[in-house]
C-alpha cells in the first residue's frame, strides 16, 4: 500500500469534540478537514461506530478519513451513544435511538460554517447498516452512501441467524459487543466523571444474546432496520461492497436489484475488511474509487467517470487448493453492465443416485435411483470456517472430504470444459424428516483431480420454515415437502476436468446450533437439481474492455503509530478424544498489549471462544467465550473479564454470562445472569 503524505488540500485534525443531542446527551467525535475549509466550506462525511475512535480504530481511521478530507472533505467519525467516549448506554444494534442520533449529527455537520449542508455515510458493518438504514429516512442534506459489509435483511443475512437457524456468530458477536460495552471512557476527554458513566454502561448495557435469542423467527424486531421491506424508500445513490470471505455478499447482489436510486456493486475476494485493506488479496485503490464517488454525488463531478463501466464489479476466482488462509486469491476482475444481468443463465443440473447430472436426458438414460437417507455426525462442520472470515487467517473452510464422511454427497463428472458461475446458486430437494424440528446444511465444492475439496459456497435451512420465516411450522413424520435451499452468492470458474460436489447433511455445528434431536431426512434424488447461474466464458481478452473493471493499487494517509508491548497469539484447533467421545473447537484471538504512543495508553484485547459436543448427542452442545479488555496509563488502570455459556435442552436455550470489572487490583463490579428462553422450532 502506498502511504500519501501530499494530497491536494492540507488538512487539519480535531482530535476530540462534543456533538450535542437534543435530549442532552452529547456524543464524542473526530473531525478531518481542509485548512480552508473556513473559507470554501466542504462537503461532509460520517462514520458512526461503537468502536472506540480514541484507539481501538484508531489505525484504521487515520488511514482514510484524512484520505478523504485531504480530497476535499470534512470527515467526522463518532462514538456512538454509550460507547467509546460518547455519553449515554448502548442497549441494542440499530435502535429508533440511534439512528435518530445519525440524523442529528447530519443536520450538525449540514449546519457548520466549513460545510457547504451536502452530506454522505460511509461505514463498514455497523456504519454500513446504519448508512443504508438512514438513508432510508431521508435525511435532507444525505446526498450518497457507501455502505460496506452490510446487509439490507437484518434476519436473512445477519450474524444472527441463517436460514432460519441460529448461527453461533449470535454467540461470538454478543459477546465481543458485552465485552466492549464493558470498557470505560477515557478520563483524558471526559474528565472527573469517567467512572460515573463507566458504571452506568456496566449497569445497564445488558445481555443482547437474551434479546436476540427471544427472535428466533422473522419479526418486526428484525423487520425494524432491514431496508427490503421497501427499497423505495432510499433515493439516494448507493456504493455496495463486500467480499466473498465476507458474511454480508449476498445483499451487494439484492441491493442493486432491488434500489431504484443509482447504484454500484463491487465484490472482491476479501474477508470483513475495506477493500484497501483487503485480504484475501488482492487489495484494491477502494479509497480512490470512494473520493470518485463522493466527487461525482456531493460535488456534481458527472464527467468523472465514477458510474462508468459495470454496475457490477466482481473478482472471478480461480480454482484453488483448500486453506483456512490465503494471502491471494487467484482470479480476475470482471463486471456486468447491470444487474440482474441477461447474460447469466439459471441452468438446472438434475441430481440422480449420489451424482449431478448434466441434463434431464441423461438422467432419463439411467436407472431410478432409489429415495437416500442421511444423519450426519455432530462433527461435520468442524472444518466449515467462521459464518464470516472477520480477519482472514485462520477462520476459512478447510478441505471439505473430512466433512463429506459424514454427508450425503453428489458429484458430477470431470467437467469438459470449463465453468463459470456468477450469483446465488440454489439447490431444490424434495424430502421428509423423521423429527418435527429439522435443519438441512448444503454446500457446494470445487474438487480436484487429487480429490482435494475446496468449499465455494453453502446454504443452511431451517426446514419447518417452509411456509415461511415468520410462521414456522413442525414437520409431520414422512410428509414430503420440496425445500429451495438458496447458497451463499459466488463468482467462480471451475476448469475443465475438476468435478462440483453437492453435499447434503443434517447438522453443521458449530456454524449453527443442531436440531433438539438427532435427524434422519430421506430425499428423492429423482425430483432434485442444482441450479447454477451460469456465466458465458469469455477469455480475459475477449471481454468488452469497458467492462473490464481495473483498480489503482491501494493508497490510505500514514496510519497512526503504535507499538507492540507484550506479544498476541492466534491459534484455531481441532480435537477430538476417543475415550469420552467429546469434540471441540478453540479459537484464541490475542492481540496482546498494544500503546497508542500519541495518547500514551496501552490496551489489551484477548478473546477466546469454545464450541463443544459429546458424540451423536445435539444438546451436549456447548458454547462458550471469554473476554478481557484492559485499559493502563500512568496509574489509571482498567480491566474487565466478561465470560458468555449458551447450552440447550430439546425445549430451551440457557444462558449463563458473567461480568467483572476492575479499577486497579479491586473489583468494583460484578455481576452474574442465568437465563432460559423457549427454543422456537430451532
Amino acid at each position: 500500500m502506498r502511504k500519501v503524505t501530499t494530497l491536494p488540500y492540507e488538512v487539519e485534525q480535531t482530535q476530540h469534540l462534543w456533538i450535542p443531542m437534543s435530549d442532552g446527551t452529547r456524543l464524542a467525535a473526530r473531525l478531518w478537514k481542509p485548512t480552508n475549509a473556513h473559507q470554501e466550506p466542504v462537503p461532509g462525511i460520517v462514520e458512526m461506530i461503537p468502536y472506540r475512535k480514541r484507539d481501538l480504530t484508531a489505525v484504521r481511521d487515520s488511514m482514510h478519513h484524512p484520505y478523504i478530507a485531504g480530497h476535499g472533505y470534512a470527515c467526522l467519525r463518532v462514538d456512538l451513544r454509550g460507547s467509546g467516549d460518547s455519553e449515554g448506554v448502548l442497549t441494542d444494534e440499530y435502535l429508533e435511538q440511534e439512528l435518530q442520533d445519525v440524523e442529528e449529527v447530519l443536520a450538525w455537520l449540514s449546519g457548520q460554517s466549513w460545510c457547504n449542508a451536502r452530506t454522505g455515510i460511509m461505514g463498514i458493518s455497523w456504519g454500513g447498516f446504519n448508512g443504508l438504514q438512514v438513508a432510508a429516512r431521508r435525511p435532507k442534506s444525505l446526498g450518497a452512501v457507501v455502505t460496506v459489509c452490510s446487509t439490507d435483511d437484518r434476519y436473512t443475512d445477519d450474524v444472527h441467524y441463517m436460514g432460519g437457524c441460529l448461527l453461533t456468530d449470535n454467540l461470538s458477536w454478543a459477546s465481543t459487543m458485552f465485552a466492549y460495552n464493558s470498557a470505560p471512557p477515557d478520563p483524558e476527554l471526559v474528565g472527573d466523571k469517567w467512572r460515573d458513566m463507566w458504571f452506568q454502561r456496566l449497569d445497564n448495557s445488558g445481555l443482547w444474546l437474551e434479546t436476540w435469542l427471544q427472535h428466533q423467527r422473522k419479526d418486526d424486531y428484525w423487520r425494524h432496520g432491514s431496508i427490503n421491506e421497501d427499497y423505495s424508500d432510499i433515493q439516494v445513490p448507493v456504493f455496495a461492497v463486500s467480499g466473498w470471505a465476507d458474511g454480508y455478499s449476498n445483499a451487494v447482489f439484492r441491493l442493486l436489484r432491488g434500489l431504484t436510486s443509482p447504484t454500484r456493486g463491487l465484490i472482491g475476494p476479501w474477508s470483513h475488511k475495506y477493500p484497501h485493506l483487503g485480504q484475501p488479496g488482492p487489495a484494491i485503490g477502494f479509497l480512490q474509487e470512494v473520493v470518485a464517488w463522493w466527487d461525482h454525488w456531493l460535488k456534481d463531478r458527472t464527467d468523472n467517470g465514477a458510474m462508468d463501466g459495470p454496475q457490477l464489479s466482481i473478482w472471478m476466482q480461480d480454482t484453488v487448493k483448500p486453506a483456512t488462509t490465503y494471502d491471494n486469491r487467484p482470479g480476475r476482475w470482471v463486471g456486468e453492465r447491470t444487474w440482474p444481468s441477461d447474460r447469466i443463465v439459471e441452468t438446472r443440473y438434475p441430481l440422480g443416485r449420489r451424482r449431478i447430472l448434466f441434463s434431464e436426458e441423461e438422467r432419463a438414460a439411467l436407472p431410478v435411483s432409489p429415495k437416500l437417507t442421511v444423519e450426519s455426525p455432530l462433527s461435520v462442520g468442524q472444518f466449515g470456517g467462521k459464518w464470516c472470515s472477520y480477519n482472514a487467517p485462520p477462520d476459512m473452510p478447510y478441505d471439505q472430504r473430512e466433512e463429506d464422511g459424514g454427508a450425503l454427497v453428489f458429484d458430477s463428472d470431470p467437467l469438459p470444459h470449463r465453468l463459470e458461475v456468477l450469483g446465488q446458486p440454489f439447490v431444490e430437494l424434495k424430502l421428509s424428516s423423521d423429527e418435527p424440528v429439522a435443519m438441512i446444511a448444503v454446500r457446494i465444492s470445487d474438487v480436484a483431480p487429487d480429490d482435494a475439496a475446496t468449499r465455494v459456497s453453502y446454504g443452511i435451512l431451517n426446514l419447518n420454515h417452509y411456509d415461511g420465516a415468520d410462521q414456522p411450522k413442525p414437520l409431520s413424520k414422512g410428509e414430503e415437502h420440496t425445500y429451495q435451499v438458496r447458497l451463499n452468492g459466488l463468482a467462480q470458474s471451475f476448469p475443465a476436468g475438476h468435478r462440483l460436489r453437492v453435499s447434503v447433511s443434517t447438522s453443521y455445528w458449530p456454524v449453527v446450533w443442531p436440531s433438539p434431536a438427532p435427524v434422519r431426512l430421506t430425499i428423492d434424488p429423482m425430483s432434485s437439481s442444482l441450479v447454477l447461474p451460469v456465466r458465458p466464458v469469455h477469455d480475459s481478452e475477449n471481454d468488452d474492455p469497458a467492462m473490464v473493471p481495473v483498480f489503482d493499487r491501494p493508497e490510505a494517509a500514514k496510519p497512526y503509530q503504535t507499538v507492540q508491548i507484550e506479544p498476541g497469539e492466534q491459534d484455531w484447533s481441532v480435537s477430538r478424544n476417543l475415550v469420552d467421545l467429546t469434540g471441540k473447537l478453540e479459537v484464541v484471538k490475542d492481540l496482546g498489549v498494544v500503546r497508542f504512543k500519541e495518547i500514551d495508553l496501552d490496551v489489551t484485547r484477548r478473546a477466546v471462544e469454545r464450541y463443544t459436543f459429546r458424540d451423536s448427542q445435539p444438546n451436549s452442545v456447548r458454547g462458550e467465550t471469554e473476554w478481557v479488555m484492559g485499559f493502563q496509563r500512568d496509574d489509571w488502570s482498567i480491566y474487565t473479564f466478561t465470560k458468555t455459556v449458551l447450552t440447550s435442552t430439546p425445549e430451551t436455550f440457557q444462558i449463563y454470562a458473567e461480568l467483572d470489572a476492575y479499577e486497579g487490583e479491586r473489583r468494583v463490579r460484578s455481576k452474574t445472569w442465568t437465563t432460559t428462553i423457549d427454543r422456537d422450532f430451532i
